[in-house]
């Protein structure tokens, strides 16, 4: 049961991340709710590197989707805490480009903590 209940968090937090990556992809101005204050995005520049971000979390979508097939849920888990990195990273970017403490804490670090949680119970199951 708890192997279940956590396979379907990670699923969500797939589902999730890969929208986002899609979105970004498609439409960077969904991107500007990353939490970096006065993005230029109109700017090529800005736009590339959100085209990169997007293409991140398109692949790690898709991977954890990978993963959750295999069935194997501590490999699964293994992967949600390996992956933390990326909303942990996120979150000290966009405090350290002056973002809001609302969005580094809310969204990214948010993020890391379920993933952390999910992972845990994973390992676990």
């Amino acid at each position: 049961m708890l192997s279940t209940v956590a396979t379907v968090l990670a699923g969500l937090i797939g589902a999730g991340i890969t929208l986002i990556g899609v979105l970004a992809m498609w439409q960077p101005r969904n991107a500007a709710g990353f939490g970096i204050p006065a993005t230029p995005i109109d700017d090529p520049a800005v736009r590339a590197w959100l085209r990169v971000k997007a293409g991140r979390d398109i692949t790690l979508g898709l991977v954890l989707f990978l993963l959750m097939i295999n069935g194997d849920a501590a490999l699964l888990g293994s992967f949600m805490l390996v992956t933390t990195v990326s909303p942990i990273v996120d979150g000290l970017s966009v405090l350290r480009s002056g973002g809001t403490r609302a969005a580094a804490f809310g969204i990214h670090f948010a993020t890391a903590a379920a993933m952390v949680v999910i992972g845990v119970l994973l390992l676990l199951a």
